[in-house]
């Protein structure tokens, strides 16, 4: 196996979380709208922006970092945002 260094561990562990959000999304397992899907956009990103900054790799920082910012955002809002009563 390849010799990964805690750069590459970090950076795979936030892309699969992305990955992971994005197919459960996609099979209908969670909605793209809900805490769960913005809260793990936001781990993912976080962590590949990380593992980009380690690495100096400026255009995954900035994408990164962007997706990142963006979730958190969107996590906030729909935490602050009254349940709906059905």
């Amino acid at each position: 196996m390849m010799n990964m260094n805690v750069s590459d561990w970090i950076g795979f562990t936030g892309v699969f979380i992305l990955l992971a959000a994005y197919v459960l999304q996609l099979m209908r397992l969670i909605p793209a709208g809900s805490w769960s899907y913005s809260l793990m956009n936001f781990i993912g990103a976080a962590l590949a922006c990380l593992a980009s900054v380690m690495i100096n790799y400026l255009p995954f920082v900035i994408l990164e970092g962007v997706w990142a910012l963006v979730s958190l955002w969107s996590f906030i809002r729909l935490m602050s945002t009254p349940a709906q009563q059905g």
